[in-house]
This record gives structure tokens, C-alpha cells and sequence, in this order.
């Protein structure tokens, strides 16, 4: 062996050290989570910003609520003045009782000052049904948001699995290529000694050499897919940015089925239960009492009302106990030519209501049937390659007997290896898929979050 290869050899073998050495370093100050599906989903859950946003909605909806529900409680108002005046010309034409029908011919009083007070009440009967429609309107939209944020927690639990999912294969790819790495390293030795004694061309040394480079540079990508993918998760879930953690790999299983439901179940039940479709319904009613109300201003209001008046004038007027009553009828004409474009601008909002209720409903189908596809597609997949693993193996077998004994290139052994690898990726990839395709499923039939509680 001359002094380049083993140079190779030495460059190859102190790089794998200094990374493994790093790598090992960097995970002995980082804190190790366990971290089942479950707990992942409600600490995203409890740390989603979206989330948050959603339920101030609900919050400033239920306070929207709360002003409709407001407008037909009593107005009530007290005002009340302290006044002074200039001397002011006051010529009271009063009958005193003289029989001249006018003042008696005395001096006028002195005004300098005069006080007043009232209070008033006034309790809506007919708005044109204005107030009611505002209410139901009010509520309506409330239950539009609170059905929002319903299809956010799907949204966020569905990110999660997907996440968790993408840590599993992260970790996955990791493993398999440390595993591989052990065996080039292994199989560069092997060759090495071949090649010393006489009994392997250094060409073929070399293509070992060079893929165990490859492998060295794809435990290097697979490792940096693996800190972004742990980063990801620990701001989803809110935990401190060196948190390493461990996935449960048993979730992974391929027996999620759908137990013999079709997509036309799946269908049905997604315009059931799709909190989108719900929150849509509930915007439709409140667009409809909003033509209603707008409809209400054509109409006349009507309250009951009272008052009390007090007033004191010095050397005037003294008036207590003035207690008023009645029925108060009030029309605005000019909602007679305003209250068309209002009406008009009701039923363009309910227009636009039901044309996206009809675009959920297409969306809904080609949803629930691209999922229900996937489905079907991740468990096809799985079981090609586990049958591709078996073939894999056994490939990976017969090469390595055959170059054993001079039947087989050294190239046709390095690309089983490549082969058999690839194929375990491909499984480990395709069970995680297959988790989020599952649930995917779910989410487009609205009922993921019933099945992960």
C-alpha cells in the first residue's frame, strides 16, 4: 500500500472520529426527552400560537355577543345643569287672578342663576327586527369561531404527527448509516489486507475506500436533517432548543386500518363532522339575519319611556315631582332610499357565504379522495418494500459469497450494499408515511382529533 492510500485511509478514519467526538459532545449538554405521540400532540397543543389567535376570535366574538344581547336592555340617562345668566327681560304673561288678564303691574323678579335635572328611561318594543337579528347573528358568528378553532387543534395535531413523524425517519436515517458505516469500515479493512497480500487489484480498494467516503457524507446530511427536524419539534411543542428527543418507535405500526370503510364512508362522514364545513353552515345563518336586519330598518322603532324632570329658577319657578310617561314612535325616512345598498351589501355577504360553502363541498371530495388514495398507497408501498428488504438481503448474500470467490466485481458487491441500505430506508420511511397518511385520512374525514385522544 503506498502512502496516498494510506493517507485516504488515515483522513477517512480521523474524520469519522472528530464527527462522532462532536456529535457525542454536543448530545452530552443537551437534555434527553422521551417523547410519546401522545405528549407531543398536547404539548403542541398547549404551546400553538395559532391557536391562541384563534381563541382571542372566540373571545372578541363572545364579547360581540354580549353588545348584541345589550341592545335590548333600557336606555337610561341622567343629565343634569347649573347655570348663571345675565339679567335677563322676563315679562310673564300669567293670569295672577287681578281680572286685568295680564301681569298685575309688578316689578319683574331677579334672575341671576337656574338649575335642572332629568332622567330618562326608554325600553325598546319593535326595532324592525333589528336587536333580534343582530343576536342571532352575534351567536351564530360565535359558534363560527369556536368551530374554528376546533379545526385548528386538527390542524395542529396533524402537524405534529407529521413532525414526529419526520424526527422518526431522521432518526432512522442515522442509525442505518452509522450501521452501514461499521460495515464499510469493516469490508476497507478486509480489502486492505487483500490488497497487501496480492489477493485484491488496489482499484477495488478504492471503490471501497470511496464509498466508505459516501457513507461518511450521508451520516453528515442524515445528522443535520436530524437537528433541524429535533429544532422543529421543540419550538412546536415549546421546549428549550437543546432538548434531544426520543421518538416512540412503536407507534410506527402498519396495522392502522380504516376497517373496511370506503371513501364514500369517509366522504360522508367528513360532511358530518368537518369543523370547517360546520363553522361555513354557522356563517350562513349569520349572513342570513344580517339580511334581515339590514331588512329591519325599513321599519319604524317603538319604546316605552319615562322620565323625571326637577328645575329650580330662584325667584321664578320651583318644579319637583315632574314624572313623564308614555310610548315614543320613531321613524327615519330616510331609510326609505339609504337602507336598498345596506340590504344589498347583506345579501352579496350570504352570496359570497353559500359560493364558498359549494367550494368546500368540491374541496371536501377531492380531500377525502386524495387521502383515502394515499392511504391505500402507503400500505402498497409497505409491503413492496418489505419484500424488497427480503430481496435486498438475499441479494446482498449471494454477491458477497460470489466475490468471496472471485464470481462477482467488487462494484456489483458495493452496489447490493447500496441497495440492501436503501431498501431499509425506504421501509423506515415508508412506515412513517404511512402513520401520517392514516392520519391525514382522518383529519380530511373530521375526526382525527376524536381518534387521538
Amino acid at each position: 500500500m503506498n502512502s496516498k492510500s494510506i493517507y485516504t485511509r488515515l483522513y477517512a478514519l480521523a474524520s469519522g472520529i472528530l464527527l462522532t467526538f462532536f456529535y457525542q459532545a454536543a448530545s452530552a449538554q443537551q437534555s434527553i426527552k422521551p417523547l410519546s405521540l401522545n405528549e407531543a400532540i398536547s404539548l403542541s397543543i398547549q404551546n400553538s400560537k395559532q391557536l391562541k389567535v384563534s381563541q382571542a376570535r372566540v373571545a372578541e366574538a363572545t364579547a360581540s355577543l354580549k353588545t348584541a344581547n345589550e341592545r335590548q336592555l333600557p336606555d337610561v340617562s341622567v343629565s343634569g345643569s347649573y347655570l348663571r345668566l345675565t339679567q335677563p327681560n322676563i315679562d310673564l304673561k300669567l293670569n295672577t287672578g287681578s281680572g286685568n288678564g295680564g301681569n298685575s303691574g309688578g316689578s319683574s323678579p331677579k334672575v341671576n342663576s337656574a338649575a335642572y335635572g332629568m332622567a330618562n328611561v326608554s325600553i325598546p318594543i319593535f326595532a324592525g327586527g333589528i336587536i333580534q337579528s343582530g343576536k342571532e347573528s352575534a351567536r351564530y358568528l360565535e359558534q363560527a369561531a369556536k368551530l374554528d378553532v376546533d379545526k385548528d387543534r386538527e390542524e395542529i395535531i396533524q402537524n405534529t404527527i407529521a413532525a414526529y413523524s419526520n424526527l422518526y425517519k431522521a432518526k432512522a436515517a442515522v442509525t442505518l448509516v452509522e450501521e452501514n458505516i461499521k460495515t464499510s469500515d469493516q469490508r476497507v479493512k478486509e480489502f486492505s489486507n487483500k490488497e497487501q497480500n496480492g489477493l485484491l487489484a488496489r482499484n477495488d480498494l478504492l471503490k471501497a475506500e470511496l464509498q466508505q467516503s459516501n457513507y461518511q457524507l450521508a451520516l453528515m446530511d442524515a445528522q443535520n436533517n436530524l437537528k433541524i427536524a429535533n429544532l422543529n419539534m421543540n419550538i412546536m411543542l415549546g421546549l428549550p432548543d437543546n432538548t434531544l428527543l426520543q421518538v416512540d418507535s412503536t407507534v410506527f405500526k402498519v396495522d392502522n386500518n380504516v376497517d373496511g370503510r370506503g371513501e364514500a364512508e369517509f366522504e360522508q362522514l367528513a360532511y358530518q363532522n368537518r369543523k370547517d364545513a360546520q363553522a361555513l353552515g354557522a356563517r350562513e345563518k349569520a349572513a342570513n339575519a344580517g339580511v334581515k336586519g339590514a331588512k329591519g330598518e325599513y321599519f319604524p322603532s317603538l319604546a316605552v319611556t319615562g322620565g323625571y324632570v326637577a328645575a329650580y329658577i330662584p325667584n321664578v319657578v320651583t318644579i319637583t315631582n315632574a314624572i313623564t310617561g308614555g310610548v315614543g314612535l320613531k321613524y327615519n325616512l330616510s331609510s326609505l332610499w339609504k337602507t336598498g345598498s345596506k340590504v344589498a351589501g347583506a345579501k352579496a355577504q350570504l352570496a359570497e357565504v353559500q359560493a364558498n360553502q359549494a367550494k368546500l363541498i368540491d374541496g371536501i371530495h377531492m380531500d377525502v379522495y386524495q387521502s383515502y388514495e394515499n392511504y391505500l398507497l402507503s400500505h402498497k408501498k409497505m409491503d413492496t418494500y418489505i419484500k424488497a428488504i427480503e430481496q435486498s438481503e438475499e441479494n446482498y448474500r449471494i454477491t458477497k459469497n460470489k466475490h468471496d470467490n472471485n464470481l462477482a466485481t467488487t462494484t456489483d458487491l458495493l452496489d447490493a450494499d447500496v441497495a440492501n441500505l436503501q431498501s431499509h430506508l425506504n421501509y423506515a420511511y415508508a412506515k412513517a408515511d404511512a402513520l401520517v397518511a392514516y392520519n391525514k385520512l382522518l383529519q380530511a374525514a373530521g375526526i382525527l382529533e376524536s381518534n387521538n385522544k
